[in-house]
């Protein structure tokens, strides 16, 4: 396999810098062009991701509407997302890239590791690993719109030994780029990330594909931790950090740098501000999932448990704001 065009250039970049690139997870009602341009802000990763989203609802007619809001990227955004997308038939997904190419979208990445129910029961995500040919099926059908085509999984759904026969899988697709959360679907995130067996995934990367990037994920919290652990398994091409940045939101910064208070709540007030240019725009959205951010921008602060309570016990944005400015008018000035 040739490296596609548009890895080259996200690996080329890393790679004369002597680190390898770092992307922020796809996460459910997190990584939405919203949340995207606040980590942009703060400190951008090499690659940013959607949220997963369904691809048959894409180019369903009643479902369709309801994906607007999930694949909306804004002019301002650099680097443009990868579209994340979840489903079980080859037949659906080439409908979908072919729409999100339209879009503008450069890159597809297929979600083959959700662990949510509702998503398993579906056939899809962490499920797709118990059934190879389904998700031979996928990937070929993905693949039609001429895009590159990579995959995010775990090492296994039951059983972590899973990885011995379902990695050397995917990595026989010959995707551009494997991301592995090494963990499997019944261990979730309940479990130490088993970063013993990354050696044995370069190894089987090395030897079935060695042109397919490998990229790793799980207990990863910043930056610094990343270059760490690409630095004790040498073959690792990229980081993904997941859950760290919901205890930094600068957790992608090189070199580690001090925020105040008032950088938190100048970030909080920017999400707050684009998050009603995103409802302003007529797309979905509600005030409910914007309220799992405040833990963010609250840790560490005095009494942070108390104020994270006040926020989530707002019903407007506004609402929001008045916190900001009653709690930025206590500040010292600069």
């Amino acid at each position: 396999m040739t490296q596609s065009p548009y890895w080259q250039r996200i690996a080329a970049k890393a790679q004369a810098a002597q680190r390898p690139f770092f992307s922020l997870a796809p996460m459910e009602a997190v990584t939405g062009s919203v949340f995207r341009r606040v980590v942009m802000r703060a400190a951008a990763p090499d690659v940013f991701y959607t949220e997963f989203t369904n691809a048959l609802s894409i180019t369903h007619p009643k479902a369709k509407f309801t994906t607007r809001g999930r694949l909306y990227v804004d002019e301002a955004e650099s680097p443009r997302p990868i579209v994340q997308l979840w489903g079980n038939s080859g037949e659906d997904f080439t409908k979908a890239a072919h729409e999100v190419k339209n879009q503008g979208y450069q890159a597809i990445d297929l979600n083959m590791g959700c662990p949510d129910m509702a998503v398993i029961k579906n056939h899809s995500g962490s499920d797709l690993i118990r059934h190879f040919d389904r998700a031979k099926e996928v990937i070929e059908g993905a693949r039609q719109a001429e895009l590159p085509v990579s995959v995010k999984t775990r090492l296994g759904f039951d059983d972590v030994h899973e990885y011995e026969t379902w990695i050397p899988f995917l990595l026989q697709q010959q995707v551009p780029v494997l991301t592995v959360h090494v963990r499997t679907k019944m261990e979730m995130s309940k479990v130490p990330a088993h970063y013993e067996l990354i050696d044995n995934l370069v190894q089987m990367r090395d030897t079935l594909a060695p042109a397919t990037l490998l990229q790793i994920n799980g207990d990863i919290l910043d930056y610094q931790a990343g270059l760490k652990l690409a630095k004790a398994h040498p073959g690792v091409d990229g980081i993904m950090i997941g859950r760290g940045i919901f205890q930094n939101p600068y957790a992608f910064e090189p070199i580690p740098q001090p925020h105040s208070t008032r950088d938190m709540l100048e970030l909080l007030r920017y999400q707050v501000d684009l998050y009603d240019q995103f409802i302003g725009l007529g797309l979905q959205g509600h005030f409910a999932p914007l309220q799992r951010f405040f833990k963010i921008y609250v840790r560490g602060m005095r009494h942070a448990a108390e104020l994270r309570n006040e926020l989530m016990q707002t019903k407007t944005t506004d609402d929001v704001r008045a916190i900001i400015d009653r709690l930025e008018a206590k500040l010292p000035a600069d």
